[in-house]
């Protein structure tokens, strides 16, 4: 295993200025090519992965919305059955409206 590392070479002037890095060559036409080629597979990917986003909600809600749905009938019951409780022992039951 190679354990010397070599320093980080500065290229700069006598006066302590940093010298321009050498111009790139133009781009071509693969380059240019490539270019949008990788502009629409970002695209894709990101519109993929929304996608994917949906679909975990849409399941989400469709293993929710049953659990939802019990838990609702469970508490209608309850309250049905304390209702029913509360009329054979003669206590009035009212439900209201509270305006403030």
């Amino acid at each position: 295993m190679n354990t010397t590392r070599r320093p980080p070479i500065i290229d700069m002037t006598p006066e302590g200025e940093f010298r321009d890095p050498a111009p790139r060559p133009a781009p071509g036409r693969l380059d240019r090519i490539l270019t949008r080629v990788g502009g629409m597979a970002m695209l894709l990917a990101i519109l993929s992965g929304a996608l994917v986003l949906a679909a975990v909600a849409v399941m989400a809600v469709a293993v929710l919305l049953p659990v939802a749905i019990i838990a609702g009938l469970i508490g209608g019951a309850t309250l049905w059955w304390r209702i029913r409780r509360a009329r054979a022992q003669g206590t009035p039951v009212r439900f209201g409206f509270v305006r403030r």
